[in-house]
């Protein structure tokens, strides 16, 4: 559902912010996205929601693909994808179930069926008791609960989460990352770049951990085959490249 093909970035004032990196994440899926500050994280999640372009390579969602996507088709891909920021980005003169709305409100969604959309993940995200509360009135974590309810109530393929526990306490953190995995099981593919490690030991999730602007290590490549017996080492010839 998503496929990086020897995508590089380069942004004009800076090096290089990606350097080479393939790898593809499957429909329904959930995968970690690890490193230090500066390694690439969040320009790997705005190449997806084409926040981005990729200076060499080829970036594929959902079918589309940055080589040939115009500037008229970025909107409906984006409508298809959920992102949730660590800054929860909440208007703090609406109530929850105004930020809620005001997703589907810019793109035109009659409003026969904003009431029950916003109503249903509002539920699904636990927050239908603080549907009329404003953000100043919410704790931390259901901020970033609303926040998640906005990504969902477009019902998108897939859920990009920068850092969503980045400015929560560990009880909330675990909250929040409950949540994304029940979202998960129920077929949206999530995809979380975090730092923290310990997050991501409790889990046997995919992990792909960046470095420099290069992935490093995924827990989802393919190991290589079994040398025939008699048959010199296939690690003369090893690429690096990902899956």
């Amino acid at each position: 559902m998503i496929r990086f093909t020897h995508v590089s970035k380069q942004y004009p004032r800076g090096g290089p912010a990606l350097d080479d990196v393939s790898f593809h994440l499957n429909k329904g899926e959930f995968a970690f996205l690890t490193g230090p500050s500066g390694a690439g994280k969040s320009t790997i999640l705005k190449l997806i929601y084409v926040g981005e372009r990729p200076t060499h390579g080829e970036v594929r969602v959902a079918g589309q693909s940055s080589a040939v996507m115009t500037r008229s088709q970025v909107p409906a891909l984006r409508r298809r994808i959920g992102v949730v920021f660590q800054e929860f980005r909440l208007l703090e003169d609406r109530t929850a179930e105004q930020n809620v709305a005001f997703a589907l409100e810019v793109i035109g969604t009659p409003r026969s069926q904003i009431g029950p959309k916003v109503a249903r993940v509002l539920t699904q995200v636990g927050l239908a008791a603080k549907a009329t509360s404003l953000p100043h009135e919410l704790s931390g974590g259901e901020q970033q609960r609303v926040a998640i309810a906005r990504a969902l109530v477009n019902d998108p393929l897939v859920l990009l989460a920068d850092e969503p526990t980045g400015n929560l306490d560990e009880r909330a953190t675990r909250g929040i990352f409950q949540l994304l995995r029940d979202i998960n099981a129920n077929g949206t593919a999530v995809l979380m770049a975090s730092h923290d490690l310990n997050l991501v030991r409790t889990t046997n999730y995919r992990t792909l951990e960046m470095n420099h602007g290069k992935l490093v290590y995924d827990s989802g490549a393919a190991a290589p085959p079994e040398p025939a017996p008699g048959a010199p080492p296939s690690g003369a010839t090893d690429t690096g490249a990902v899956a």
